[in-house]
């Protein structure tokens, strides 16, 4: 499994909000200012996530976007399966009968728990977090 750059962008743009979450939109060119990434590729990538309900969009002069919920509600893994659907290593309907039946489906089975376990028990709150704690570590 690789997650493409429309997954990870997806990821820093919300932990981008949620990171600026002052209760104020945030613009997405200074989002895609902070994070060195082009405003149109954001702009195709908020679209992804505001019809998936994560982010609201707040129109006008001093509008931008939001997180819907609290950074604690939203999970790695409910980000990253918006842009890149199933987390998978293997695709199951591209397996034959004979690969499903064989034992080594059940390596494929294991990693795709281990992979689920991950991404979904780390929140964009973790993030933040871990960005603090990070920050805070140059610091001194």
């Amino acid at each position: 499994m690789k997650i493409s750059t429309k997954g990870r962008y997806a990821l820093i743009l919300m932990l981008d909000l949620a990171t600026y979450n002052t209760g104020e939109p945030v613009r997405l060119k200074d989002v895609a200012k902070r994070q060195q990434i082009s405003e149109k590729y954001m702009e195709q990538i908020i679209a992804i996530l505001n019809r998936a309900g994560f982010v609201k969009s707040i129109r006008g002069p001093q509008g931008g976007y939001m997180l819907k919920n609290k950074p604690e509600e939203y999970t790695v893994g409910m980000i990253l399966r918006q842009t890149e659907g199933s987390l998978d290593p293997v695709n199951v309907e591209e397996t034959s009968d004979q690969e499903r039946e064989s034992v080594t489906s059940r390596v494929w089975e294991q990693l795709a728990d281990a992979i689920n376990d991950i991404v979904d028990n780390i929140t964009l709150k973790d993030l933040v977090e871990w960005q603090a704690e990070q920050y805070n570590h140059y610091i001194i």
